[in-house]
């Protein structure tokens, strides 16, 4: 066999130059117009060539142009500008330096599949991955103590096409990472690292490359390495891609090899953020460590563990949370089940809802949930969702006090704001605009300080640099395609940049209804056909290469833009990703979105349209549900659930093509004199308003430490202080209270006046209870009240808090309290004992709940 044996070459840079190198590997110029500006004007034919990477584009640049811009007096002024910018950035005191000047400084790892920071590195697929970039971007911006963990992907997601028959078709597109703006980390002596991840016979090897997101670095995990076999070295290869096992593969890479690989480089987190199932196993890892390094047992290990882990739900659909066999887990676990000291049962237990059942599949989400001290859905409706989907792990616990809570998701606009648009705040609200906004929330004001017309202008302007734009990339698509010279040409007479513009883009997947608005085609028609007022749509989005009938979606779009009632006004855009993204929520008028309720988690792309004073007009779904506010864009519907889904697609149709009819076109059409439409502007500012105060990352990113990574951090620390001190007196106190919890019961309860009491009155409430051998320290007594439902179950009940009122004989002690009577109807209540210790996160412990 030949071998092939490799080097590295790298641009050779003018040493007066070499500031933009800083620049280049730092992502931060994402965000930062002024950077993005100093490498358009190097060579902008070059910049689009290579998709907007500087780090690519600096081999694509020739050494005379090079040499010239040594010469040029401007560039350089402007180069060092951006230089100091970025400088004075990285070392400015930020709000975490502020808010944490006298507590103990807190290291946080957040783990994700994927990574959406900008197109020029592709190892995202859709929201997920948009949403861990802006977290990034945000925690930077904040100076969060956060690192990134991901897999470096060689090939990607997919690439999308459509054939003469408009069905969707793939193929990959290799990723360089020495052409990407990523470095390898390198320990003292210059080496890269190599951290490594257990396999059945064999271990498996991934060395690490940086991405720097302003102050937050990213680490990649790469298996293409010569050390491993030549199968293992493709586990990286592609997001989402492969079979079951592949992926499993990636996620034990991912979760595991994370965990090493931060400790190989000293960077031992405190507190690991899974976003999604797929990085549960690093839970494990972290136990394992715990087991072989302090000697912990098992379960101490899980107690010392959970406080120090938070776990972020995703996926409203039970399909799209990661299962695998049992015999998948024990061909790639039979290894640990001996290491950790336990029997595969106890193993398996861990990701399966009913621990007893063996014929559960194991799930990552399970598994996040049971070791993780904190977890959460991503919008208030998605964290009811889920509290429904997963009450089986906790199966005693009421569904909406579940321990799930929620963290509504948000955007990172200096990435998604248009430069217009930007400058037009930074001459009216001052260059710290996105901030105030974000710290002043709902109470900023700021586009009420920007004359109408200004705004407008801007939207215009956005609106026909979109159309300039799809024009080109319709082209493009058509020749690619193979059409004729003539239908190539005739792309440049598709779509009107003063025309009223829908946007539709997100995945394919068929719950979004991405064909909902072809419901009734001879409406649809009519409304196109004004020509008074017209009206034009974009679409764009990819379907799952598995997801056979979300690509006859995208079919029976492409299809419709075909027909002759509908051509050039009905317009699919290929390839889906963060350029197309950009274009359309800051040039589209209205961003439509009609998933099914209550299946759209959250929606992130709605809220970078309206940071753009784009007008959502969309279900009550996801963030759209805490949007909405009646001024700021269209509900359609007002939240209704069905379980007739043709029925649902018929009525949710028609109130689309109402609002469409009634409300959005005239109201888009209505211009004063100047040819300004003051009541879409106005709805355009509140629009604004509403995504820079509450939705933006920034928001975001400090809920998520205020509410969970900071109390997870000293949680973790206390628990692991003092040899663990804290972990292994709680597992023995659990342990012992599983050994004696069955004898706890509610012998009684009674309560004076429970008919015929006045609303304000109070019921007061007594009962026995039985703890036996358990003492009254470890136990809280609660009258569980609230309304009754039609079946006389309580519904939606709150939790009252009994005190003792004397001892009894044979271990029966009295408690007692009172239930305020705050409103009228038909009430009950139930008396409930669980476990109490000041160091557990959560009092609901799966089988230490009684209720009577």
């Amino acid at each position: 066999m030949r071998t092939v044996r490799t080097y590295t070459v790298v641009p050779s840079f003018p040493a007066r130059l070499n500031p933009l190198r800083d620049i280049a590997y730092n992502l931060w110029w994402t965000w930062n117009q002024e950077a993005r500006d100093l490498f358009i004007r190097m060579d902008r034919d070059a910049w689009e060539e290579c998709y907007h990477n500087p780090v690519l584009m600096f081999n694509k640049v020739s050494q005379t142009r090079l040499a010239a811009l040594t010469e040029d007096e401007d560039y350089l002024a402007h180069m060092d500008r951006v230089k100091h910018t970025l400088d004075a950035y990285m070392s400015a005191k930020t709000w975490y330096d502020r808010a944490n000047e006298n507590k103990k400084r807190v290291s946080i790892a957040y783990f994700s599949a994927e990574f959406g920071l900008h197109e020029c590195l592709p190892i995202y697929s859709g929201g997920l991955g948009l949403l861990a970039g802006d977290h990034l971007k945000a925690a930077s911006g904040l100076g969060i103590p956060l690192v990134g963990v991901g897999l470096a992907y060689h090939n990607g997601y997919f690439r999308q096409y459509l054939n003469a028959d408009g069905f969707q078709q793939e193929y990959l597109q290799p990723n360089d990472f020495y052409n990407l703006p990523c470095v390898l980390e390198r320990d003292k002596d210059g080496k890269p690292y190599l951290t490594n991840v257990d396999f059945p016979g064999r271990k498996v090897y991934a060395q690490i490359w940086r991405a720097q997101v302003g102050r937050t670095p990213l680490f990649l995990l790469d298996t293409r390495v010569d050390q491993n076999r030549p199968e293992d070295r493709t586990i990286t290869d592609q997001l989402y891609g492969g079979d079951h096992e592949h992926r499993l593969k990636q996620e034990l890479v991912l979760g595991i090899g994370g965990v090493r690989a931060l400790r190989l480089m000293g960077r031992e987190p405190e507190v690991v953020h899974m976003n999604e199932g797929h990085a549960a196993f690093s839970a494990i890892e972290r136990m394992r460590i715990l087991m072989d390094e302090k000697g912990l047992s098992f379960h101490q290990a899980i107690e010392a563990n959970i406080p120090g882990n938070v776990f972020t739900t995703h996926t409203p659909v039970p399909a799209g949370n990661e299962v695998f066999g049992a015999d998948l887990m024990d061909k790639y676990f039979g290894e640990l089940y001996n290491r950790l000291r336990i029997d595969r049962k106890m193993f398996l237990a861990l990701g399966r809802q009913n621990p007893h059942q063996e014929s559960e599949m194991f799930s990552l989400t399970v598994l996040a949930l049971r070791t993780a001290g904190s977890a959460n859905g991503v919008s208030a409706l998605h964290g009811i969702v889920s509290r429904k989907m997963w009450a089986g792990v906790w199966p005693e616990v009421p569904v909406h006090e579940v321990p799930i809570g929620s963290i509504t998701n948000g955007c990172h606009i200096r990435s998604y704001v248009s430069s217009p648009l930007n400058e037009l705040f930074v001459r009216y609200c001052g260059a710290a605009w996105s901030y105030d906004a974000a710290q002043q929330g709902a109470g900023w004001k700021g586009p009420d300080q920007i004359p109408d017309a200004e705004i407008w202008r801007v939207h215009e302007r956005c609106r026909s640099q979109l159309v300039t734009w799809a024009r080109g990339r319709v082209r493009d698509q058509l020749t690619r395609a193979g059409a004729s010279m003539k239908d190539v040409e005739h792309a440049d007479d598709i779509l009107d940049p003063e025309v009223l513009t829908i946007g539709f883009a997100r995945r394919f997947a068929t719950y979004k209804r991405g064909t909902l608005l072809f419901r009734d085609p001879e409406r649809l028609e009519r409304l196109l056909a004004n020509t008074d007022r017209r009206v034009q749509i974009l679409y764009a989005g990819k379907a799952h290469p598995k997801d056979n009938a979300g690509k006859q979606f995208i079919q029976t779009i492409y299809k419709m833009s075909r027909d002759s009632r509908f051509k050039n006004r009905i317009i699919f855009l290929e390839d889906y990703d963060i350029v197309v993204a950009r274009y359309l929520v800051q040039g589209v008028d209205v961003w439509l979105n009609n998933p099914r309720r209550p299946l759209e988690a959250s929606g992130t792309s709605g809220m970078k349209a309206a940071a753009n004073g784009t007008l959502n007009c969309s279900i009550l779904d996801g963030w759209w549900c805490e949007g909405y506010d009646g001024e700021n864009g269209w509900a359609i519907g007002r939240g209704e659930e069905y379980s007739d889904l043709d029925y649902q697609d018929d009525v949710e149709s028609r109130a689309l093509y109402d609002l469409l009819e009634k409300q959005i076109v005239p109201l888009f059409y209505e211009r004063t004199a100047e040819k300004v439409p003051r009541e879409w502007v106005r709805r355009m500012k509140r629009s604004m308003a509403t995504a820079y105060g509450a939705f933006s990352t920034h928001r975001m990113v400090r809920e998520y430490f205020e509410k969970y990574y900071g109390p997870s951090g000293e949680r973790w620390t206390a628990a692991n202080a003092n040899n663990f001190q804290i972990a292994k007196e709680l597992w023995d106190w659990k342990m012992t209270l599983y050994q004696r919890w069955a004898q706890v019961r509610v012998e009684n309860a009674t309560a004076e006046s429970a008919d015929g009491l006045a609303v304000g009155q109070k019921l007061k409430v007594r009962a026995n209870i039985h703890l036996g051998p358990v003492s009254q320290d470890w136990v809280e007594v609660q009258a569980y009240c609230g309304p009754l439902s039609d079946v006389g179950a309580i519904t939606l009940g709150k939790a009252i808090p009994l005190t003792p009122a004397g001892s009894g004989n044979n271990g029966v002690y009295t408690y007692e309290g009172v239930i305020g009577c705050e409103q009228s109807g038909r009430f009950g209540y139930e008396i409930r004992v669980l476990p109490k210790n000041k160091n557990l996160g959560s009092t609901f412990i799966p089988s230490l709940i009684t209720w009577g």
